[in-house]
């Protein structure tokens, strides 16, 4: 109890020490229109450096993300059906599945998974 107690306040301790030491040397970086701006052979930029980035793309790659780790925490159950059938496993996989499916309807119907808008 005491060695999990002391390695908890020991790394307290370091991350608030990382942060410190990031927080103070970013100040110390002066940043002015010469470094911030793209170089350009000496000339002034023409126009934005920066593209605007679609939100309705990066929606779309976050839900994918999550329902790409939702399939990868089905893996462990199907294993497991093959090796030992039980009830439960197969009622807990059914209320899983029946979230996500409700989870891709209420996408569906929020207009999040509509590209050509």
């Amino acid at each position: 109890m005491l060695s999990s107690v002391l390695s908890s306040v020991v790394a307290l301790l370091l991350s608030c020490v990382v942060m410190g030491l990031g927080w103070v040397l970013a100040k110390r970086a002066i940043s002015d229109r010469e470094k911030s701006s793209p170089f350009e052979c000496g000339f002034d930029p023409i126009k934005s450096a920066r593209l605007p980035f679609s939100l309705r793309f990066f929606l779309l790659a976050i839900i994918f993300l999550i329902f790409d780790v939702e399939i990868v925490l089905l893996f462990p159950i199907l294993i497991s059906m093959n090796n030992s059938f039980s009830l439960a496993l197969v009622f807990s996989l059914f209320i899983f599945l029946i979230i996500l499916v409700f989870g891709l309807f209420h996408e569906w119907n929020e207009g999040s998974l509509d590209w050509a808008q």
